[in-house]
């Protein structure tokens, strides 16, 4: 029986609104966490494997530059494959639910992470396994493309309109959820054989461990319903007095396009520092400074402690304030970060990278916090997975598959960190500038009114 999620609008899920609901609301926050976690988990392990493996398994008749500079491209198709992602499920889970849509693009990553695991290397099948190890990260980018709009309005349109932000904080949480569990699955592996024995087969274990993604997706699939606001959109229209999308990507592209490209600014700084320092960071610290592997994978999994405590009270505190002020102080923070991060990083002493990494997480976890609920507001509900979808996934391969390959090239050819630094500032003023021109979602008046929804002021379905 599926758990049902209705709750009047204005009404809170810890007040108001019957036992039964609330439990489910916290079911459905548990299911959105773990299943997002797991998804993420299985597309980060891809960067620490390209940074640490993949250049020797794949690519090694290259030199120890070029094979990471093509284990990294390798890494962006899956960001190539984000937007697309993106686009196809937010049309789809326009016109036929969230629910759906995250179902099949849980199930469609636990796959593809699986099969990684079981490729064979180039040693054994030539060019074919980097050219299967290619489609596989596109496939991975695809279902990541798709998963996190869904998995985002599922928590925040099943919310109460005052919690919208916290709620949405269980989808955005899982990021630093799975990167502690990437890390230390891959220091276990790692730690627990000889360098040649994890070259050889080791380093599958991580990705074969993705199968219990499927556990999840049968969960999800059999006790969680739609949103309550998308199954009201179903029922206006089955009645004919509410708005039918035939066509949610093309309505939103002509009617928001200002939006979207704002709402892609807004990732930038977080985007951008997050990608350097789980996958750049690895490669330029055992590479360039000579640090030991599971040493510096022990600072990223131990840093991101500051996310886990960072990205839910950012989303309770815009419940309260607003989105826009936190989004506004990070990106600032970031680009001020950005090159006292790569003075201390160029120490390569790793207390001094534990802070650098861990307070340029806290900056970035204030964007994206809110983001969550923010990107959702900023649409109809009618064209909501699709504005919100391909603001999100633009970013992806505008930004982040690009930036440890940009990192890698950049050092390589001036000698220094500071151009990255200049990089990374670039991208946290960005954000500044997109949240600045964007209107606040959860504004004092819709705060002060118990019944008000956040965003619902901004737009009307046409």
């Amino acid at each position: 029986m599926a758990i049902p999620l209705t709750q009047p609008e204005g009404q809170s899920d810890a007040g108001s609104s019957s036992p039964p609901r609330r439990r489910a609301f916290r079911k459905l926050l548990a299911a959105g966490l773990i299943g997002s976690s797991i998804e993420w988990y299985d597309f980060f392990l891809y960067g620490t494997a390209a940074a640490l493996v993949f250049p020797k398994v794949f690519f090694p008749h290259s030199s120890a530059l070029t094979g990471t500079l093509l284990a990294f491209s390798t890494f962006w198709a899956g960001f190539v494959a984000r937007p697309i992602g993106g686009v196809l499920a937010g049309h789809l889970g326009d016109k036929y639910g969230r629910k759906p849509v995250v179902v099949a693009c849980l199930a469609l990553m636990g796959a593809a992470t699986f099969l990684i695991g079981c490729l064979p290397g180039a040693g054994t099948v030539g060019a074919l396994a980097p050219t299967l190890l290619v489609i596989l990260r596109f496939v991975q980018g695809l279902a990541a493309g798709g998963q996190w709009g869904g998995i985002v309005l599922l928590l925040t349109e099943s919310a109460s309109p005052k919690r919208r932000g916290f709620a949405g904080t269980f989808g955005q949480t899982s990021v630093p959820v799975a990167v502690i569990l990437s890390n230390l699955i891959f220091v276990a592996a790692s730690g627990l054989m000889p360098d040649a024995a994890f070259l050889s087969w080791g380093w599958r274990i991580p990705f074969l461990l993705s199968v219990v993604m499927f556990g999840v997706v049968l969960y999800i699939q059999a006790k969680v319903e739609d949103t309550p606001e998308f199954r009201q959109l179903q029922e206006s229209v089955a009645h004919d007095d509410g708005p039918v999308v035939r066509a949610p990507l093309a309505q939103v592209l002509r009617s928001k396009w200002g939006t979207i490209l704002l709402g892609c600014g807004l990732l930038s700084a977080t985007n951008s520092l997050f990608y350097v320092s789980i996958s750049g960071l690895l490669s330029y610290g055992t590479g360039t400074l000579k640090l030991e592997r599971n040493a510096l994978l022990a600072v990223v999994l131990i840093s991101s402690a500051a996310m886990l405590a960072t990205i839910p009270l950012s989303g309770y505190v815009s419940d309260r304030v607003g989105r826009r002020p936190l989004i506004l102080v990070g990106g600032l923070g970031v680009a001020a970060w950005a090159f006292p991060y790569f003075w201390l990083v160029d120490t390569a002493t790793l207390p001094l990278i534990f802070v650098a990494v861990a307070v340029g997480f806290v900056f970035q976890c204030l964007t994206y916090g809110p983001i969550a609920s923010f990107l959702g507001e900023l649409f109809a509900p009618g064209v909501r997975y699709s504005g919100a979808s391909l603001s999100y996934q633009l970013s992806a391969i505008i930004v982040s598959g690009g930036t440890p390959f940009l990192m890698t090239a950049l050092i390589a050819k001036t000698g220094s960190t500071l151009p990255v630094a200049a990089y990374i500032a670039a991208m946290g003023l960005i954000t500044f500038a997109s949240a600045w021109f964007l209107p606040e979602t959860n504004p004092a008046e819709v705060r002060a009114d118990p019944h008000a929804v956040p965003g619902a002021h901004l737009h009307q379905v046409h």
